[in-house]
């Protein structure tokens, strides 16, 4: 079922709307009990098969929704990893439901303990506009595995893409399995509003903060993915040519409109210049014409883009050396790498999301820990380095939402690896096994024995009850 364009004065409240749709998935939840694994696992394949029925109907939608989106980045960014998580969580849900033992201790014996995974109910699902059909349809795998309904609200900011998600569910699934909400500010603030079992919110760390006070009142448990400043530490002793090649390509892939880019770079002093050098020729080589090359993707739309621009214009109007690899045309924009910057400049403070890098100089390693340590921590952390000291040096000393050793972006694409922030990075996280988790309530259970030695506590406590307490106490 789709809930296409809610807006204000059509109908009823937008609220009474949304609230009766969740109404008839937590009925229907209560009236037909928790799905079983083939029922699970049915769910998960008409995920794929209609992902796979789509594809080039996904890619157009998305390209239009861009202004030009490389048709490569989506079937590897949208379409590959959405179908690698269906599959994923399709193998693995069967051993996921199953019940799990926990040791009990010896005071407790003979009883015994279980962890029973159970569906929560009906999740709510905000996905944004960057990777507008990975970033709907990965989460909900996790909450169909878990044997969740959900309702998903898509971006507005991608509406081809939003609509047809609506279609290829709504073609798939019954109006009371999934659901998806179309709609703008309004509709979304109502969304977040609903008293779902599980919320989970992709976008900017701003609204994030607004989802998550519109849960609290609910009580609602959130999970929050975010974004950031996501480094890359050059290391003294790391391959600089391939270091380069992958930060290039990461950076560029979407055009930088990818949650887990790489946002800064910190290098070595030494090793400043050889890497600027290098990046814009790597990046010259991979995209030697900007405006009409198809494998490189525009800035999605015209406020991304005069944002991007206008983080440019104040790093150097505030002193930055600003060098580029070609010119752009469009809302497409070269590799732009920004030197000199400093603390005050918003490509310093905000999250850049976009093909502009600042390279920023470092001492020692010390020196490049602190500067990663000194901000919110972020999504992702980059170390590249062949020392296997100082690899482990800057993974134990930093905190982030996940790290890759001698590459980026990678990770965010591996199910076996949970994906979440930390901090204004985010909380929570999902992928295959997490994912089910994240959807699921792991009900711990008790299994008292028929003979067993309760009765010794009961009142009035007597000498044996005393004994019992006294040997309690005396256990190391």
């Amino acid at each position: 079922m789709s809930i296409a364009h809610i807006a204000d004065g059509e109908g009823q409240p937008i609220g009474e709307t949304l609230s009766g749709l969740l109404r008839a998935m937590q009925a229907a939840h209560q009236r037909d009990g928790f799905a079983d694994l083939a029922l699970r696992r049915d769910r998960l394949g008409r995920i794929a098969a209609m992902v796979r029925q789509n594809q080039d109907a996904i890619v157009a939608a998305i390209d239009a929704d861009f202004g030009g989106r490389s048709r490569e980045e989506t079937l590897l960014a949208e379409v590959f990893t959405t179908l690698s998580s269906a599959r994923h969580a399709k193998g693995g849900v069967a051993k996921w439901m199953r019940p799990r033992r926990r040791a009990m201790d010896l005071a407790f014996k003979p009883a015994r303990a279980r962890l029973l995974p159970q569906p929560l109910g009906v999740a709510g699902i905000i996905s944004p506009w960057n990777y507008p059909l990975l970033m709907a349809l990965s989460p909900l795998v996790g909450a169909l595995a878990a044997g969740n309904r959900a309702m998903v609200k898509p971006s507005e900011f991608t509406p081809r893409t939003s609509e047809l998600l609506a279609e290829m569910i709504a073609e798939n699934f019954a109006a009371d399995e999934v659901a998806v909400v179309q709609g703008g500010i309004e509709v979304g603030a109502a969304f977040a509003a609903l008293p779902f079992d599980h919320l989970l919110y992709t976008g900017s760390t701003n609204v994030g903060r607004k989802v998550m006070a519109a849960a609290a009142a609910n009580l609602t448990p959130v999970t929050l993915e975010l974004g950031g400043k996501s480094p890359a530490i050059i290391g003294a002793d790391a391959n600089m040519d391939a270091a380069v090649a992958s930060i290039v390509r990461g950076k560029l892939f979407n055009a930088g409109q990818t949650c887990v880019a790489p946002d800064y770079v910190l290098v070595p002093h030494s090793h400043l210049d050889a890497f600027v050098a290098k990046a814009l020729a790597v990046a010259a080589k991979y995209y030697p014409d900007l405006a009409d090359n198809p494998d490189y993707s525009s800035i999605a739309n015209q406020a991304q883009f005069d944002r991007l621009q206008a983080m440019i214009r104040d790093a150097e109007t505030q002193g930055a050396r600003i060098l580029t690899a070609g010119t752009g045309g469009g809302h497409k924009l070269p590799l732009t790498i920004v030197l000199d910057s400093t603390d005050v400049m918003a490509v310093r403070r905000e999250e850049i999301f976009g093909p502009v890098l600042p390279v920023v100089p470092y001492n020692d390693l010390d020196a490049a820990i602190a500067h990663v340590n000194g901000g919110d921590r972020p999504l992702a952390l980059y170390v590249y380095d062949r020392d296997r000291a100082n690899i482990d040096r800057v993974l134990g000393a930093t905190i982030s939402g996940g790290a890759v050793v001698n590459d980026c972006l990678i990770h965010a694409g591996v199910e076996a690896l949970p994906f979440g922030g930390v901090g204004a990075s985010g909380m929570g996280q999902y992928h295959g096994q997490d994912g089910f988790e994240t959807f699921s309530k792991l009900k711990p259970v008790l299994y008292q024995s028929r003979l067993n030695g309760m009765w010794i506590l009961n009142p009035p406590y007597g000498a044996k009850a005393k004994g019992l307490i006294k040997l309690l106490l005396k256990r190391p």
